[in-house]
């Protein structure tokens, strides 16, 4: 939680421009948008996290550390920081004082429906200033806006590549009563970039899985899209052990069998959980103490996963599977394939790149297994940088090109269309929107963008998907959890 005026949420240069706008300037109109990709077979981009961000930054923070905290503190906070950072008489302070006076936050917000996945150069949502004398304030927010949302959209993209992965091999070898959305999991909060990051990644991943270990992601969930886990799936945690435990009961008598059994008819007699199984020996363990421990695993109310942590993920997930059915059995399914008794799985946690994930559901099917025998983790790595074939893609604001910028303006009353287009961008994506934009769907479905418009024109079309989300300091549509996710999955969540 940050204890900040976001006011002072941005880049430095950003507290000058007030004055360098045109004078008699009373509307920014400005588009977030992805404008290319740098991944080879991603073109989209899944709308997801400006709820929570209008809730967190601009409701809550704007409320409690800058509307409520009296003037004459907001203003020496201001002063002091920037004059002997900038320099005295750099910044224009009145603006600020004024806003303050104000009392709310005069800026709009229209936006495609979260959960949509979007083409690159297609905005995904417009802000726009309602009072004429603030209209400095919508750039402003930019680097606010672009920090806090670029992460949990591509991690609600690298959730959706998965899920696409998990449907393929799922609709061939597993029964359609069996939950797609049980089938992976996020491993990845400790080796995010922050706390904060972690929570929103988490989050996001979560509109496709419902399994993550990053507990305080259901408070993000609960907090920013109408679910709560009393009574809503927002997502599952596992019961799991960790090396530490492992080796410590170990260290007391040398004697791995003592802790399976212990786990398996003391601690968790009633409940499911993943072993972490390679301290030592892990085929040794695989082949020779589980059979030992046959008769527990077997009359245990609930499953033991038994989960490697070292070695090629494809090879250990894959082998172990085929091992487990020669010492444990199971049943085939009604789609022909072979699936491990229900007291026995695998798992493999958080070195789950989705080329991995494809070997193992593709070396599983073509040996007869049913996929939902093996559970799979996707760590910090996989969330951070795609295997492509030229290499490794790191994931950034810039692997879409996000960016925000200002299209539109009134200046002394008169309408003017403003963009950028330059002849050096060799990459060809800086070209922004030039004037208002409408969102809209051509005959085929897909999302696109007309241009060129002035803002009431955009005001009155009734085709244009950009909905209004937030006004005035307040949110005027608020979105679930449970449609956003039905919505990414077109009813198949």
């Amino acid at each position: 939680m940050r204890n900040l005026n976001p006011l002072l949420l941005l880049d430095f240069y950003k507290t000058t421009h007030a004055e360098q706008y045109p004078k008699g300037t009373t509307k920014i109109v400005s588009y977030f948008t992805p404008r290319m990709s740098r991944l080879a077979d991603e073109t989209h981009l899944v709308m997801f996290g400006l709820q929570a961000f209008i809730k967190t930054c601009l409701i809550r923070e704007f409320n409690e550390y800058f509307f409520s905290r009296p003037a004459k503190e907001v203003m020496a906070q201001y002063s002091r920081i920037l004059d002997n950072t900038l320099g005295k008489g750099i910044v224009n302070y009145s603006k600020i004082e004024r806003l303050h006076q104000l009392g709310y936050l005069p800026i709009q917000i229209k936006a495609l429906d979260e959960g949509t996945r979007v083409p690159v150069k297609v905005p995904m949502f417009e802000i726009s200033n309602t009072h004429p004398d603030f209209a400095w304030l919508v750039n402003t927010l930019e680097t606010a806006i672009s920090a806090s949302l670029w992460h949990p959209m591509l991690s609600a993209n690298v959730g959706y590549g998965y899920r696409k992965i998990v449907d393929k091999y799922y609709a061939i070898s597993v029964e359609d009563n069996v939950r797609r959305a049980r089938a992976l999991g996020d491993f990845s909060m400790r080796g995010q970039e922050s706390v904060e990051s972690a929570i929103a990644s988490s989050a996001a991943f979560c509109l496709s899985f419902l399994n993550t270990a990053t507990v305080p992601a259901a408070l993000y969930l609960e907090d920013n899209y109408l679910c709560d886990c009393a009574k809503d799936e927002v997502l599952f945690g596992a019961i799991s052990t960790e090396h530490s435990v492992m080796n410590s009961n170990f260290a007391v008598d040398g004697d791995e069998i003592t802790m399976i059994k212990r786990l398996l008819t003391e601690i968790y007699p009633n409940n499911g959980f993943s072993m972490v199984s390679d301290s030592y020996d892990y085929w040794n363990l695989v082949d020779n103490l589980l059979p030992a421990c046959r008769d527990e695993i077997l009359n245990h109310n609930g499953y033991l996963a038994i989960r490697g942590d070292s070695g090629d993920p494809v090879e250990i997930a894959t082998e172990t599977v085929f091992r487990l059915w020669e010492t444990f059995g199971g049943s085939v399914n009604a789609k022909g394939y072979k699936v491990l008794d229900s007291h026995i799985k695998a798992i493999y946690g958080d070195s789950i790149t989705p080329r991995r994930a494809e070997a193992i559901y593709s070396i599983l099917v073509e040996k007869g297994f049913a996929c939902n025998n093996v559970s799979l983790g996707v760590g910090s790595f996989s969330f951070q940088c795609l295997e492509e074939e030229a290499g490794l893609a790191p994931f950034t604001r810039d692997t879409f090109g996000i960016a925000i910028k200002a299209t539109y303006a009134e200046v002394a009353g008169k309408p003017l269309m403003i963009f950028k287009n330059p002849k050096t961008d060799t990459g060809k994506f800086k070209k922004s929107q030039k004037g208002c934009c409408v969102v809209h769907r051509n005959a085929e479905g897909r999302l696109e963008y007309t241009d060129g418009l002035n803002f009431d024109e955009c005001e009155r079309d009734p085709s244009n998907l950009l909905r209004m989300v937030f006004k005035d300091g307040k949110t005027t549509r608020e979105q679930s959890l449970s449609e956003i996710r039905e919505r990414l999955h077109e009813g198949q969540f």
